[in-house]
């Protein structure tokens, strides 16, 4: 017996709906306009009492709230959205999904800085595509068109915000999302947020980053114009060539679908995260093997972080394979 994660009655394992309020058991989202700030439960230091006013009682440091940091954990998936050290609000947005015996939906979304309203861009477009997706596992439908369609949606819905006054500052964001099935994991990306397979010891899979930024520096090197190292350090290195929001016109995202032999995780992120642990060697090197979607989340947030915390920090944990539960 567990309890309804909506209104907290008992439910036995055999419901599909609870009984007191309704709610789909087999089908988990995070919450539309984002999770609730504060129920992140861990304190930067590590420990996890936090008092009733929002203060750490090992440390003493006052908890951040709302937007500031954003922590969800549903079956074999996790994610957290940290403003970083720097800015002065979290414009980066998380939404992903669980349908029981169906698999799980990510998406990971950066406000572009210089437009405005950015933090609701990416939330609008998170939202938006989590739903398509959502809806994509439930149906069955084909994990590659349903990419599609849900950059579509984000599309709109980011382009919906947008003041005719103003088109110069249309809010607007980039887009990273993973579906995953028994049959692997499709990625869709428009822009520079990344999407990394992070390999199991051992695995005959073995880790890679799955996406290539849309910048006008990934370009040029594209072109041979400037070599990977000239680009690290180039001025155009993050600007985008490709962006969701109502100045983007119509935009088709990049799509690759992986089949790993073996177990691992899918890792979506905004490059608040990237920018420090930009190869797929960093990463590996950085994380703990054997973790939970959760800890490893956290992991690597807590290195961005330490390394400075420039900018936002996103990172979400899909796990794949290895016989784990679904």
């Amino acid at each position: 017996m567990t309890n309804c994660p909506e209104c907290d009655e008992p439910v036995a394992a055999e419901d599909r709906f609870c009984e007191s309020c309704g709610r789909n058991l087999l089908v988990r989202t995070t919450p539309v306009g984002g999770p609730d700030g504060t129920a992140a439960a861990l304190c930067a230091c590590g420990s996890t009492e936090i008092d009733e006013e929002g203060f750490c009682e090992q440390c003493g440091r006052a908890q951040p709230v709302g937007r500031d940091r954003m922590e969800f954990v549903l079956p074999t998936i996790a994610g957290i959205s940290d403003r970083g050290r720097r800015r002065a609000r979290n414009e980066d947005s998380m939404a992903f999904g669980h349908v029981h015996a169906r698999g799980v939906a990510a998406i990971v979304c950066d406000g572009v800085a210089s437009s405005e309203r950015a933090d609701e861009a990416s939330q609008a477009a998170v939202d938006a595509a989590n739903a398509v997706l959502v809806d994509a596992l439930v149906e069955g439908t084909d994990p590659e068109r349903a990419t599609v369609l849900a950059v579509a949606a984000a599309n709109r819905a980011a382009g919906a915000l947008a003041r005719a006054e103003a088109p110069d500052v249309a809010p607007s964001c980039t887009y990273v999302s993973a579906m995953r099935t028994d049959d692997g994991a499709v990625v869709g990306w428009v822009g520079d947020s990344r999407a990394y397979w992070l390999a199991d010891v051992g695995n005959a899979t073995p880790s890679r980053r799955l996406t290539k930024d849309d910048t006008w520096a990934a370009q040029l090197v594209a072109d041979g114009v400037l070599t990977e190292a000239e680009a690290v350090n180039d001025r155009r290195s993050h600007v985008l060539s490709r962006w969701l929001g109502g100045d983007s016109g119509q935009v088709s995202p990049h799509v690759v679908a992986l089949r790993p032999e073996e177990s691992g995780v899918v890792l979506l992120c905004s490059d608040g995260l990237w920018n420090y642990l930009p190869e797929v060697e960093d990463l590996d090197a950085a994380r703990t093997r054997g973790t939970t979607p959760v800890e490893l989340a956290r992991e690597l947030t807590e290195h961005a972080l330490a390394a400075g915390g420039h900018d936002n920090i996103t990172v979400v944990v899909i796990e794949v394979g290895g016989g784990r539960g679904r």
